[in-house]
């Protein structure tokens, strides 16, 4: 025994390795957290350039609100009858006043309504048309014939106060599909309506006085 050594036992064997898988979830983490950084940053850079181009466009362009008014209004019959017909004949002149240097307006598609005390009475289309820059155009509207509304006992109290003042509240609504030009640029199609809250005096009335031009609001 004293003549064996190490030799007999052979080569020395290595420790075991040691092996480390990595986890599946570390690597997704990284990748999906980098994408989102990514995406973050280039919503950021669109927003950014976005406002930018839309403040040089209102530095250059500088545009201003289209004026509107009704200038004159005439009704020669507002009659309602027991069995909730209204007798009307309505004619308006309005104006719209495009004050822009630059920017050219059409008008696709006009369509005027007129309502008592949120009671529609009649509609008509009128012409489409191109405004140019700082320009004024006349639009004419004419309601008339008979119409069934059907008025609740607030709308019929002040119908009996008007007829007795001989001026009647009535709101016109214009409802539009507009688009702007810039130079050989032209923007999709808006719908905005512009609201005419008029005080009309019945021309038959002895009480009735005289129309004054009023202003209208644009809304959207």
């Amino acid at each position: 025994m004293s003549n064996l050594n190490g030799a007999y036992y052979g080569p020395a064997v290595p420790p075991p390795k040691s092996y480390h898988r990595p986890s599946r979830g570390s690597g997704c983490g990284c990748c999906c957290g980098c994408l989102f950084s990514l995406i973050f940053k280039l919503i950021l850079t669109i927003i950014v350039i976005l406002g930018i181009a839309v403040f040089l466009f209102w530095l250059i362009v500088r545009p201003n609100k289209v004026k509107v008014h009704v200038t004159e209004a005439t009704l020669t019959q507002f009659n309602y009858t027991n069995n909730n017909t209204l007798y009307y004949n309505l004619n308006l002149n309005v104006t719209i006043r495009n004050p822009n240097k630059r920017l050219g307006i059409y008008y696709d598609y006009i369509e005027a309504q007129p309502f008592y005390h949120d009671a529609r009475f009649g509609s008509v289309m009128l012409q489409p048309f191109y405004q140019g820059h700082k320009t004024t155009n006349e639009l004419n509207a004419a309601f008339n014939g008979q119409h069934v509304v059907v008025l609740g006992a607030n709308q019929i109290s002040e119908l009996d106060k008007e007829k007795v003042s001989g001026v009647y509240d009535i709101e016109v609504k214009l409802y539009l599909k507009i688009r702007f030009k810039l130079g050989v640029l032209k923007t999709g199609k808006m719908k905005p309506n512009i609201d005419c809250d008029l005080k009309v005096p019945l021309t038959s009335s002895n009480n009735g006085g005289v129309f004054q031009t009023t202003k209208c609001d644009w809304g959207f």
